[in-house]
């Protein structure tokens, strides 16, 4: 199951805003996934939005945590944070942290975004090592870039069979282009009840992970929050799902669709 974490927050990075003026979220919210791996329950991860201040600007600060629980950690114990530091205004990241103890593979990485010089320094602390990257238009780190497309994609923009297209960097790979197609609307069931959702499929690469280029699939609620609600994906070897076990903090009333 290595790796499974990592694809959990790459896949709920992205939600879409009803108004690009005004953010959707706020400090307080706190979002709750559980994460199936074929029968088990593999694993749960949290993402909470704070305050903070880095250099004396107002930031978001969110910090993601995911771990193996129960009978799957007997077999592959999974330890992983996550934590972004972003401007409250347009969404830029400063600061990215990645803390990850996946089965005995670790990797200790902070990047800092220098936007005036346009670049971006890796300290991979577990190697000892710095690594300097060109920074592009709209740059986002993993996390960010959830809050960024939250508030900077409109519904009604959304055309069927067609991307949203963003730049990433959170690795030692480097930028690469990260693509979310959108595949319509549909009512899913939940915990909670009915969710009228955005279905999307981030368009991964093919090989030791994902068994097909579009072997994932999320959906997004249509509510006024854009939260992720489910995702499911077909692994090289197994499939898993995850799914919205708890929420709090929300801006905006949670929408359940009455039987």
């Amino acid at each position: 199951m290595r790796l499974l974490l990592t694809i959990l927050f790459l896949t709920i990075s992205f939600g879409l805003n009803a108004q690009s003026n005004e953010s959707v979220f706020e400090p307080g919210e706190w979002l709750k996934f559980r994460m199936h791996y074929g029968w088990l329950n593999a694993s749960y991860a949290t993402l909470q939005v704070k305050s903070a201040k880095i250099e004396g600007k107002e930031v978001y600060h969110v910090v993601g945590k995911g771990k193996t629980t129960g009978f799957a950690s007997i077999f592959f114990k999974v330890d992983d944070t996550y934590e972004s530091y972003f401007d409250k205004k347009d969404g830029k990241p400063y600061r990215f942290i990645r803390k990850i103890d996946e089965g005995g593979y670790k990797k200790d990485v902070e990047i800092n975004f220098d936007h005036k010089r346009d670049k971006a320094i890796l300290n991979d602390k577990k190697n000892k090592k710095k690594i300097n990257f060109a920074l592009q238009d709209s740059i986002q780190d993993l996390i960010s870039a959830f809050y960024y497309l939250r508030n900077n994609y409109e519904p009604e923009d959304l055309v069927k069979g067609e991307a949203i297209k963003l730049k990433l960097l959170y690795d030692d790979d480097g930028i690469f282009d990260f693509q979310l197609k959108y595949l319509g609307n549909e009512t899913i069931k939940t915990k909670y009840g009915k969710v009228e959702c955005y279905k999307f499929r981030p368009l991964v690469q093919s090989g030791r992970v994902f068994k097909e280029k579009e072997s994932l699939t999320l959906w997004v609620s249509k509510d006024e929050n854009r939260i992720p609600i489910r995702i499911k994906a077909d692994l090289a070897v197994g499939s898993i799902k995850a799914d919205l076990d708890g929420y709090n903090g929300l801006k905006y009333q949670f929408k359940i669709l009455m039987d």
